[in-house]
């Protein structure tokens, strides 16, 4: 860490004018010249991290008027819902859910209360087991953070405030945080003994629910388990790897092998082909005939004749009906040729399926060849959720595509702080009146300098976040993934640590570890930096919750993109969607939004010692998600497929590093604090976290990785005396066949017309 900002923080002091953190920036930039070990990468991050760390340093006016724009902002998202959710042409935006079930009323009035008040057995049955995890999340926050605010803000924030470590003469409006937080506590006090006590509570409180929720989800995952009706992919398997000799085919060998091996258990097998073209031109053919759907319902001739063009505004004038079937009469010619070629085109993987789900399980987790490396065996995804475009020829290609899928993300979490730096370094106030002469009597108004500080840096921030989700998707799809929910449980992954470098230690460690590369190669000096640094964020963190952790839960109600494109198409196809058998409604972007709380909850977790201060805004934003989220499952997302709760592991995996990191945190402070034997006696602590996280793996997670043969055999033995079960093998057989290959018939009623628009014969 630089010399400058070392004797500021050994000393617990801050600047206290501008003045002062001119003159220390500069002191800071003139050693960082003379390092002539930094690279010219990391010099590049330490610039974008410093503006990052300034602008964190934030009064308490800064604050508030972040607080009063997004409670504003928050205001007028819940009105304009309100208003907006009322017209019926915004069903599609506000009930998509209902829509696609045949219900075509709109939400009641009083959505809250159905919300809060539905049951949770009835909000399982209805948005299912997924959405139920996801919503536990909450219930769990808000139970760990109500307890953690009652002794937070009644026990650690008069303790803080009582101290004197710091000395702040300005007035109550131009005060730092900093005097709320544990630095304001005088080296040395006894009052410190009651934040270690607080720790090892607080550690015990979130453990115990911990275990509470792991048993409670795992129960239910069982439960759903059993009474589910039997389905596809409990008694399929599929096997990559498989030795193909020259002058046989996959189905032949895939065949002969489980005839052999599992001639009791064995039912069927469906090959696997590399359809990825096709995929492209069925994709195409479907939304055409979407849209030759709406131009049949619609009455107003108007709509019909437009430019085809980009929205309808360029190309030339045509009858979009016509044009319409013309295009797709040619993709389906199209589709009928490359399905002939594709049939012969098959990989080496299959799925194969068994009469019960005992043997299934048997033959998923026994080595099926002497070379491990064929007939490699992974339990088989629902139907619908197999990600068909991407199957990895070889094990060592699919080896490759997550190496190069690991690279690229870890080049992208570097990279990632450049652009930021670039549009952040505009908003430092000395910077802008530099560039900006003559906008210098503007920026040096109370007002504009507390938004921009208090609010514009997160904003920014947020923006270039958002274009992070979808990078993840396409990363991990790029790995071998044969499921859409792996994709999004490897992308949910790899935002959450993306979220935790670029927003968390990225920024806390900008002014030491990055100028001090050493550190990493002492670990023994990390619990000091972290101490050092992370106090001096909260505000800025509080500020992160309030403007993206509020407002992003209000505009979730809102549904501004889908509004808006809702809105778009009826001005320009004169049709909201709605009408059709096929309508879809939207799902939940698990890998997008579960990091996203997580995190809140590694900042509650994490200052709950440091800066209790933060615990009222999580608790606001954890009241609002449980509301909001509970409305939005009942009424607008519907799930594509199901994962059987397993997104739980990584909320359990995660609140366990939230802890440790806590624990090394208060290590440091604790040495820093001059109190060594309260640090000493903090070390235990996250080596009893961690065996308790490993007594959890060992007692919880099998659950999640497979049902255990007690369940397999009972629930077998329920369906001999099904009389259905005949009428469901029969539907085994063909479940996994690639949808590309299925035969196309596009057909539907439209007024007196009761014939397919299109007819393909099978192929």
């Amino acid at each position: 860490m630089l010399r400058s900002t070392r004797n500021h923080i050994r000393s617990m002091t801050f600047f206290e004018t501008a003045k002062d953190l001119e003159e220390a920036l500069k002191d800071i930039l003139e050693e960082a010249k003379r390092r002539v070990w930094t690279t010219i990468v990391l010099s590049g991050v330490q610039s974008n991290l410093l503006v990052l760390n300034q602008i964190s340093i934030m009064i308490l006016a800064a604050l508030l008027t972040s607080v009063g724009i997004n409670f504003g902002l928050c205001s007028m998202f819940f009105t304009l819902y309100s208003v907006l959710r009322k017209q019926p042409a915004n069903i599609a935006v506000y009930a998509p859910r209902l829509v696609s079930e045949g219900i075509s009323s709109l939400p009641t009035a009083d959505w809250v209360r159905k919300a809060w008040e539905t049951s949770e057995e009835e909000f399982l049955s209805t948005a299912g087991l997924d959405a139920f995890v996801f919503m536990r999340i909450f219930v769990f926050s808000l139970k760990i953070f109500t307890f953690g605010g009652i002794v937070g803000l009644f026990i650690l924030l008069p303790i803080n405030c009582m101290g004197s470590q710091l000395c702040d003469d300005s007035a109550f409006q131009n005060k730092s945080l900093d005097s709320f937080s544990i630095s304001n506590v005088n080296n040395g006090s006894n009052r410190l003994w009651i934040h270690f006590g607080a720790t090892y509570i607080f550690t015990g409180v979130v453990c115990i629910l911990l275990y509470c929720e792991y048993a409670y989800i795992s129960s239910k995952r069982i439960a759903c388990f059993y009474s589910s009706k039997p389905q596809p992919h409990h008694f399929t398997i599929l096997v990559r790897g498989i030795p193909v000799p020259c002058g046989s085919t996959c189905t032949d060998i895939v065949g002969r092998f489980f005839q052999e091996y599992h001639p009791s258990t064995y039912h069927s097998h469906s090959a696997v082909r590399r359809s990825s073209k096709l995929q492209i031109l069925v994709t195409d053919a479907e939304r055409l005939y979407k849209r030759l759907t709406q131009q049949k319902n619609k009455d107003n001739a108007p709509h019909r004749h437009r430019r085809d063009g980009c929205l309808g505004l360029f190309g030339h004038k045509v009858d979009m009906l016509d044009h319409y079937e013309k295009t797709l009469g040619d993709i389906v010619d199209n589709v009928r040729i490359e399905q002939t070629s594709v049939a012969g085109k098959e990989v080496p993987a299959a799925f194969v399926s068994f009469k019960s789900r005992f043997g299934a399980a048997i033959a998923l987790n026994i080595q099926e060849g002497i070379d491990p490396t064929d007939w490699i065996t992974e339990q088989a995804p629902e139907p619908h959720d197999v990600y068909w475009p991407f199957f990895s020829v070889t094990f060592i290609r699919r080896w490759i595509s997550k190496l190069v899928a690991y690279v690229a993300w870890n080049v992208l979490t570097i990279l990632f702080l450049i652009p930021v730096a670039l549009v952040q370094g505009l908003t430092h106030l000395d910077q802008l009146e530099t560039m900006f002469p003559s906008l210098r009597c503007i920026l040096r108004m109370a007002v504009v300098s507390q938004v921009i500080t208090g609010y514009l840096p997160v904003l920014i921030l947020q923006m270039f976040l958002y274009f992070v989700p979808p990078i993840m998707i396409m990363l991990s799809s790029l790995q071998g993934y044969i499921s859409w929910s792996q994709i999004q449980k490897s992308a949910c992954s790899k935002v959450l640590w993306f979220t935790i470098w670029n927003i968390f230690l990225a920024n806390v460690l900008s002014e030491s570890a990055l100028n001090r590369l050493n550190i990493f190669l002492e670990p023994k000096e990390f619990p000091r930096v972290l101490a050092e640094a992370v106090p001096a964020e909260a505000s800025f963190f509080i500020a992160y919750v309030v403007t993206f952790g509020w407002t992003n839960i209000a505009s979730e109600l809102f549904q501004l993109i889908p509004l808006l494109y809702n809105y778009i198409n009826i001005f320009f196809v004169g049709d909201s969607g709605v009408s059709g058998d096929d309508f879809e409604a939207p799902s939940i972007p698990y890998h997008s939004e579960i990091p996203r709380i997580l995190f809140f909850g590694l900042l509650g977790v994490t200052y709950f010692i440091l800066a209790p201060l933060i615990l009222p805004f999580l608790l606001i934003y954890f009241c609002f998600g449980y509301i909001i989220y509970r409305n939005q499952f009942l009424n607008v997302y519907v799930a594509k497929y199901q994962t059987g709760g397993e997104f739980w592991p990584v909320v359990h995996n995660y609140t366990i590093f939230s802890l440790v990191l806590m624990h090394i945190i208060v290590i440091g402070i604790f040495g820093l604090k001059k109190l060594p034997v309260a640090s000493a006696s903090t070390l235990p602590l996250p080596i009893i976290t961690l065996l308790f996280n490993e007594y959890c793996q060992k007692r919880f997670f099998p659950i999640f990785k497979g049902y255990p043969a007690e369940c397999l055999i009972k629930k077998d033995r329920q369906d001999q005396n099904d009389p259905n079960m005949s009428e469901f093998y029969d539907k085994l057989a063909n479940a996994y066949n690639d949808p590309a290959l299925m035969p196309i018939k596009y057909s539907g009623g439209f007024g007196s017309h009761k014939v397919p628009l299109l007819q393909c014969t099978d192929v």
